[in-house]
């Protein structure tokens, strides 16, 4: 009786010992592997079984983010592909029909050379997106931090915008906190001055002709600013509200290839 006994149990043992040293060596980086040393933790065979069905629950989990992150490539790759896609078709048209009208009116061949050079514009911004968006993301470009006064900034964005705004005759206003004392921020100077720069240049491209931008800046608790463009343009739906951040998202698709853009902007 001892002896089955005792055989059964270094069974048991052993095999609950392989489960919790695959267990380990999971868990573990590839450097630890070669050193870990594991020890069999005295429980009973419902906590045993607790153990595995939260490593199964954890590596269940693992292997459906590489499955929706492997999915999100493919349609990146697929949304990458149909960017550039447009505005190379575009401007191969343009010069195709210039090569093929030597007589053709000096305005319409200008028109032309503009639209082609619209389009190559946005597939420089495009690379130029990306190229950011990957250098942040593997870390590559630090932030460098620095103290700086928010409402000259948004004036520095609303000059350099301007040439696009009286085109369209949009005003350009400060509201809100604009004409208050100096408020200081410290951050990223060069990334803020981009993010409005997207926001308000969206603000252009979708406003109404004679419209108004209005800027606002709140102080909202002694240690962060709040910064708001408001705009009275087509708007966006509560529905797409969440996704703003998205790559390549837009709402209206059509819209968004006549007044141009990457859909990179806020990404």
């Amino acid at each position: 009786y001892y002896l089955i006994h005792f055989v059964l149990e270094s069974f048991i043992y052993r095999k609950i010992k392989l489960i919790y040293k695959f267990i380990y060596q999971t868990k573990a980086s590839k450097r630890e592997e070669t050193y870990y040393k594991y020890i069999l933790p005295q429980k009973g065979i419902d906590e045993v079984r607790e153990d595995v069905e939260k490593w199964a629950e954890q590596k269940s989990a693992e292997i459906e983010l590489l499955r929706s992150n492997e999915q999100y490539r493919r349609e990146f790759l697929q949304n990458l592909a149909h960017e550039f896609k447009t505005p190379i078709f575009a401007i191969q048209g343009y010069i195709d029909t210039l090569l093929e009208s030597a007589m053709m009116n000096p305005d319409i061949q200008k028109r032309f050379l503009e639209k082609a050079s619209s389009n190559v514009e946005r597939m420089v911004n495009l690379v130029k997106d990306l190229d950011e968006i990957t250098r942040l993301e593997s870390g590559e470009q630090p932030l460098n931090k620095e103290k700086f006064v928010i409402q000259d900034l948004i004036k520095d964005v609303f000059e350099s915008l301007s040439i696009k705004t009286e085109r369209k005759k949009i005003r350009c206003e400060f509201k809100k906190g604009c004409e208050q004392p100096a408020i200081y921020v410290f951050a990223d100077k060069e990334k803020i001055r981009q993010v409005v720069i997207n926001v308000v240049q969206n603000a252009t491209k979708y406003g109404k002709e004679g419209g108004s931008i209005v800027a606002s800046i709140y102080q909202t608790d002694g240690k962060h600013v709040l910064i708001e463009i408001s705009d009275d343009g087509i708007g966006i739906a509560d529905e797409h509200i969440a996704r703003v951040f998205e790559r390549f998202y837009r709402t209206d698709r059509g819209r968004s290839r006549d007044v141009g853009g990457t859909g990179l902007g806020l990404a």
